[in-house]
């Protein structure tokens, strides 16, 4: 493996700074056939939640012009199961496997915190963009207090790396970003789905099942490269980008704005080999630059 992509993130050896993102690329398992998976910085596996849960009603997933729309509603097989069956089975690709999170109060994101304390897993990714039940449902990730109190109980209960997903609904990105920075998050990833909807033209009625729902992919892409920028000025933890990645120019300007890795989702749908594309198309552009490390453009916008 060529040093120009090797980098380090919060203790994290990574290969290369290429990473899948959660929920669109299973548990890594998936993909054997069409990705070198040692390759990749690492998988953040599909949500992971205390009990099982099959998700919402209704139609699920939207595609749209420039993306899609999904409300899966975090379909997932509980981490018993995780732990008991599918960690044992993913070890053996010799990647690192970051386990996003996600719970109903602050309480859930501790006990899955400990739970997921063991050997195989490198990281666990806190899903904020949820709705806190003990509390009126106020979605963690848009209150600064609320995702403080989840980034200190998962800080508490756990010696893994713990990174904080951002929602991108919020007014001021950098308040929420300072709150789990303060509160002990040692790397910060960017951005969750912004809320969108479709609506049928024959039947007047909402697509999705949900009626709304998170949009992903290539229309959210400037949103996204903003938001890391902002963010990665404002904070001293390193930050983890994504959001509409679809080839290695997507992917520079992320590091160029200031993130350190990059995670592809939606445009696993399509091309199941994009990350490896991207690695390649990657190394070609530092070599082309005359560089000798990823590490030389993080953060160069001038």
């Amino acid at each position: 493996m060529s040093k120009l992509l090797e980098t380090e993130i919060c203790g994290i050896k990574m290969n290369t700074p290429i990473l899948a993102a959660s929920g669109t690329f299973g548990f890594g398992e998936e993909f054997e056939n069409f990705v070198e998976l040692d390759k990749l910085g690492g998988v953040m596996v599909k949500c992971i939640t205390l009990k099982p849960r099959t998700g919402n009603k209704g139609v699920r997933v939207a595609e749209t012009s420039m993306g899609m729309l999904n409300s899966i509603g975090l379909e997932n097989p509980g981490v018993e199961k995780f732990l008991s069956e599918i960690l044992p089975r993913i070890k053996k690709y010799n990647m690192n496997v970051i386990v996003n999170i996600s719970g109903s109060s602050v309480e859930d994101y501790g006990e899955l915190a400990k739970l997921l304390d063991v050997d195989g897993v490198a990281a666990i990714e806190l899903n904020i963009s949820c709705p806190n039940v003990k509390d009126g449902g106020i979605i963690f990730g848009t209150n600064p207090k609320a995702a403080s109190e989840v980034t200190k109980a998962a800080k508490k209960n756990t010696r893994k790396p713990v990174i904080v997903k951002l929602s991108p609904n919020v007014a001021d990105i950098t308040e929420i970003a300072l709150a789990v920075e303060y509160s002990g998050a040692d790397c910060i990833s960017l951005i969750n789905t912004l809320i969108g909807m479709q609506i049928n033209i024959n039947t007047w009625q909402p697509t999705l099942g949900n009626i709304t729902g998170g949009l992903s992919g290539a229309a959210i892409k400037p949103v996204a490269v903003r938001m890391v920028y902002q963010v990665a000025n404002a904070v001293k933890v390193p930050v983890i980008g994504m959001g509409g990645i679809r080839n290695c120019a997507d992917a520079v300007e992320f590091f160029l704005a200031g993130a350190s890795a990059v995670a592809i989702g939606t445009a696993n749908f399509t091309d199941p080999n994009v990350t490896m594309k991207i690695i390649a198309d990657l190394e070609n552009y530092l070599q082309s630059c005359g560089l000798e490390n990823i590490s030389e453009i993080v953060g160069k916008v001038k």
